[in-house]
């Protein structure tokens, strides 16, 4: 075990004392951090390959989204939706013009925006499709992540988000991912929408096959069903595009967005779609203290303004090509059964006689590197967009070793 200090194992004990048991978290305590390295309360530096789960796509202490929160903590940073503020239209102006829509709701967390997007999709099935009342479908795909609020885990097929908490939200059909015929087997009169990871994260970073996405989107246009991508991880620049569904040229009715959004400074999430779609919603329907408050708003709107530049998405497809090939050298040397992903993002199955996916993260750990394993057997590598071809090398040298050992 790395972590042997008085320090690190005070911190770690009071934790594991007197917080809730729901996370397994890695034995560091981290108490700094700046682009894409991470630094414990001992001064030992880590190399962060998993970004916050795509929290941190554009890297620790990014100075521009720093400067843009101090600038707004000085001026006003909640209003409540009871009253407008001086940053929000030309967010909600901007987010939309980013994803080709019109109209913008923002909330705080993914779950709250996938839990606004079923509500939306409902609200439009019975208002606009003509659904009859109860009756709404939504179809979604197995192994899906998408939050852990009741109503989302309730079409969830991990055992560990779902167990013990019904009864469970109807509503809801799980097909198999990527199997374009489950999916229009599934669809019928009463089906509201089609929510979909276009990249499965949680599930090991799963790329569906080539032509999925562009099925469902015809699918969906065909049959008068709205097509929402939940976009929280894959999206805003990970995958070497603004949204992975772009590797299809694929526009769906809704983007689910969260994570990136806020920069990793604040929680900021948001549905964008056309107004036929959110303008089902009047006032007292749905809503969100937090939501769309000054500050998100300002640090949104610089992350939107750097994604305008292209810089982030060009750099995390060229450094992905290069993850890609050198973790592939890994299957074919035996240590790694199988490896997946797009962009700056993979998913890395590890052979049964090379450890877990948790022993491998421990491992690394030890070695200065910091990933998380899911799933028993996988790890995931989601870098920082601002991390260099050096530094991503350095870190996949440690992995050979520990692969090696």
């Amino acid at each position: 075990m790395l972590i042997s200090t008085e320090r690190s194992t005070a911190a770690i004990s009071a934790a594991e004392a007197h917080s809730a048991h729901n996370y397994h978290p890695l034995p560091v305590v981290i108490t700094s951090a700046e682009g894409a390295w991470m630094t414990d309360v001992e001064g030992r530096r880590y190399l962060d390959l998993l970004a916050g789960y795509s929290a941190l796509n554009f890297g620790h202490g990014n100075r521009r989204l720093i400067d843009a929160a101090k600038a707004q903590l000085e001026r006003v940073t909640l209003t409540s939706r009871a009253f407008h503020h001086d940053r929000f239209a030309e967010f909600c102006t901007e987010l939309a013009a980013l994803c080709g829509k019109d109209m913008v709701l923002p909330m705080n967390t993914g779950a709250e925006a996938i839990e606004t997007a079923v509500k939306t999709a409902r609200k439009w099935g019975y208002r606009i499709k003509g659904v009859p009342d109860g009756k709404a479908k939504i179809v979604v795909a197995d192994n899906n992540f998408h939050g852990r609020t009741t109503t989302i885990i309730s079409f969830s097929t991990d055992p560990e988000a779902r167990a013990d908490y019904g009864p469970y939200t109807p509503g809801f059909e799980i097909v198999p991912y990527g199997d374009l015929a489950a999916l229009s087997a599934a669809v019928d009169e009463h089906t509201v929408a089609v929510l979909l990871e276009p990249i499965q994260g949680e599930a090991g970073v799963l790329v569906p096959p080539a032509g999925y996405l562009a099925g469902v989107r015809r699918l969906t246009a065909e049959r008068n069903v709205l097509f929402i991508a939940d976009e929280i991880q894959s999206g805003l620049g990970r995958t070497g595009r603004t949204f992975a569904c772009e590797h299809e040229d694929v526009v769906p009715d809704m983007y689910v967005l969260g994570k990136a959004l806020g920069g990793g400074v604040v929680p900021v999430s948001a549905v964008v779609a056309s107004s036929e779609v959110l303008g089902v919603f009047r006032p007292g329907e749905h809503g969100s203290t937090f939501g769309g408050n000054p500050l998100a708003c300002a640090v949104a709107l610089e992350v939107i303004a750097i994604l305008r530049t292209g810089e982030y998405q060009e750099r995390a497809a060229e450094l992905g090509e290069h993850l890609h090939r050198e973790l592939g050298l890994l299957v074919g040397e035996g240590a790694v059964d199988a490896v997946r992903g797009r962009g700056l993002w993979a998913g890395v199955d590890i052979a049964p006689s090379r450890g877990t996916g948790r022993d491998v993260s421990e491992r690394l750990l030890e070695r200065g590197v910091l990933v998380k394993d899911t799933h028993g057997s996988t790890i995931r590598i989601a870098p920082p967009l601002v991390i260099s071809k050096e530094d991503l090398d350095w870190g996949l040298d440690q992995l050979r070793a520990v692969l090696a050992g």
